[in-house]
């Protein structure tokens, strides 16, 4: 594989994954009150305050993976984060067996997220990136 490659594959990769986050973000940001609802729903503490805060992470990590800013730590603070959602929201092995299949393919999908930004945390954003340019000077 060439450098060109790896690169290319890396930005692409990052903006994939910066998907799932960047629009769910937004929306918790402009409904706090249905957010905080949900989370309130989940019987996690703070509802109004972790709906701002999960929305801001999702938002500015988001647009971080795109431009591979800061993403070793980024992609550890999404994978703790989706990691944790997955096991308040998407518990497939409590709920009624009519939801679990829905349930499990959410929570396995969050999960394979997870993996993802596990690899980003370990190897970095790439070439084609804040961090490369900044690493550069």
């Amino acid at each position: 594989m060439t450098d060109k490659y790896a690169s290319t594959v890396s930005l692409a990769g990052r903006i994939l994954l910066a998907l799932m986050f960047i629009p769910a973000g937004f929306g918790k940001l402009t409904n706090i009150g249905g957010t905080a609802g949900y989370i309130a729903s989940g019987g996690l503490p703070f509802p109004s305050l972790l709906a701002v805060l999960a929305g801001a992470l999702e938002l500015f990590g988001g647009l971080a993976l795109v431009i591979g800013f800061k993403v070793r730590w980024v992609g550890l603070a999404m994978a703790l984060f989706t990691l944790v959602a997955s096991m308040v929201f998407h518990p497939f092995w409590s709920v009624p067996e009519a939801q679990q299949m829905v349930t499990k393919l959410l929570f396995m999908k969050n999960i394979s997220v997870v993996g993802g930004m596990l690899l980003i945390s370990a190897l970095g954003a790439g070439a084609l990136s804040v961090d490369e340019r900044n690493r550069q000077r």
